[in-house]
Formats: C-alpha cells, structure tokens, sequence
C-alpha cells in the first residue's frame, strides 16, 4: 500500500523559516511527481509547487507572482530517499495551514492540479504567529 507520510510543521512565530518533508513508501513507480499543496479549513486547496524524478519544478502561478508568497517557498526532492521537502522562509500569519504532499505517474512537466495526484498524505499543520 502506497503512503504519504508528512512531518515538519508546528507552530512558528512570524519571520521563521520551516522545512517540511514527506517520506513515501510502498511507492510502484521508478518515477513520478510528487508536489506540495495547502488548505486553510473552509477554503479550496492550494497548489505550491511539484516535482518530477528529473528534478523539473513546476510552482503556482501564486508562488511565482504574488508578492506575498514570491521566493519563500522551495520545493526539492532527494531522489536517494524519495523524500520531497518544502522550505518555507520568513513565514507569515497567512501562511497558516494544512500542508499535503501528494504523488502521481510521471510527467515531463508536473501539474498543479490536485485533481491530478491519486496519493495524499494526511497533511501536517503550520501555524504562525504574528
């Protein structure tokens, strides 16, 4: 049975930083994406970025542009471990959440689209502080 075990969160002051991981097992395919979303309760789930084998990154249009998340996330993965990590830097209040790492098939260009990963984990809560 394929899973998706995330650690790392807890609850941060504003301005920290946190790395979360997310360690499969089970896993059937040599390789795959793998990538990060989260959800505030009540509100859709929100992509951050993804992964493939080949170390293509793929991250949300809000990542990208939105002054208020632009360059204080990271996704990686070691390939090795089949761990996939998130760092997040100088965390905010809005960035409080469930953080879920999710896997699917291989693609040249990893999706966004929860729709598009068939394995989640259980998700792992941030929360930050002002």
């Amino acid at each position: 049975q394929v899973q998706l075990v995330e650690s790392g969160g807890g609850s941060v002051q504003s301005g920290e930083s946190l790395t979360l991981s997310c360690a499969p097992s089970g896993f059937i395919w040599e390789r795959y994406c793998m990538a990060w979303f989260r959800q505030v309760p009540g509100k859709e789930r929100e992509g951050i970025g993804s992964i493939n084998t080949e170390g293509t990154i793929t991250y949300a249009r809000s990542v990208r542009y939105d002054d208020s998340m632009k360059g204080r996330f990271t996704v990686s993965l070691d390939g090795a471990k089949n761990t996939l990590s998130l760092q997040i830097n100088n965390l905010k209040p809005e960035d409080t959440a469930n953080f879920y790492c999710a896997a699917d098939r291989f693609r040249s260009h990893c999706t966004m689209a929860p729709e598009d990963f068939a394995i989640w984990g259980q998700g792992t809560p941030v929360t930050v502080s002002s």
